[in-house]
């Protein structure tokens, strides 16, 4: 997986309710797991954007409700920097459901997602609405 090409502050914690943002059939998840983050004791694992994390399914479709997925972030409330110095910061949390290869399961993303995401997951760039 390439790296990031900025610093990222995490904006979401395990524990998180995120809106998930593809056509696959889930609307509501929760963060339960992430991916490579590493807890100070005491302190949750935090995550941001271009992160995996492992989700549940709260609410949505009969079929996709209580499953354990992978997803990766495509955007967060919390403002991070890029190296050109913008920072940048979105209206909502979301993710993206994908597959163990990192392929998004919906075939399509409504709303923007950062370009941090595209350049880790292009298949997910791919069927977005927009790369900010």
């Amino acid at each position: 997986m390439k790296g990031l090409g900025s610093s990222v502050t995490k904006g979401l914690c395990t524990g998180s309710t995120i809106l998930c943002n593809d056509n696959s059939g889930a609307k509501i998840v929760q963060i339960i797991g992430t991916k490579g983050a590493h807890a100070v004791r005491s302190m949750y694992p935090k995550v941001g954007v271009g992160d995996i994390v492992t989700v549940a399914v709260k609410k949505g479709s009969l079929a996709m409700k209580k499953k354990i997925l992978k997803a990766v972030v495509v955007r967060q409330r919390k403002e991070f920097r890029r190296a050109n110095g913008m920072r940048i910061q979105f209206e909502d949390n979301a993710v993206v459901i994908i597959d163990d290869q990192g392929l998004p399961v919906g075939t399509e993303i409504k709303g923007a997602i950062s370009r941090e995401v595209a350049d880790r997951f292009p298949k997910v760039a791919a069927i977005a609405a927009a790369v900010v």
